[in-house]
């Protein structure tokens, strides 16, 4: 049986940001792209933090009701955000994501820089491929 691994099912570095990035870019380049959210890297290329269209969302109505917006990336980002290696299988990915709340995660090197993005969607797919690989049909 083949192992699919997450690096032969993740999309490319569709979206990042950066710490120093002021919140409304970020929301502009979120609205601009297909994903929920995406990683905040560092000057290496490591993963730092995660921004999501939640944390934005929560910053944009603090926002309305003091009527300013002057908030950095840094300052809504999670801090402590969950990455998995490309190496991984799919399966491993697959039940781990049954037990964690994210949906999609940045994909990370053996020098932990990023990538690519995997999300759910792709580990369905990544599965489907691995079932027809071990059943094919007749």
């Amino acid at each position: 049986m083949e192992n699919l691994q997450i690096l032969h099912c993740m999309s490319g570095k569709s979206i990042f940001f950066k710490k120093e990035m002021p919140i409304e870019t970020a929301v502009v380049k979120l609205l601009a792209s297909k994903e929920i959210g995406g990683p905040v890297l560092d000057d290496r290329g490591h993963v730092v933090g995660w921004l999501s269209e939640q944390d934005c969302l929560a910053k944009m109505l603090e926002a309305s009701y003091y009527c300013e917006l002057v908030a950095l990336v840094e300052d809504v980002m999670v801090k402590t955000p969950l990455t998995v290696q490309a190496t991984m299988s799919i399966v491993d990915l697959a039940q781990l994501m049954l037990s964690a709340k994210p949906k999609i995660y940045p994909v990370v090197d053996e020098n932990n820089k990023f990538i690519g993005l995997i999300a759910r969607k792709d580990v369905l797919a990544g599965m489907t491929k691995q079932f027809n690989i071990c059943s094919p049909m007749m």
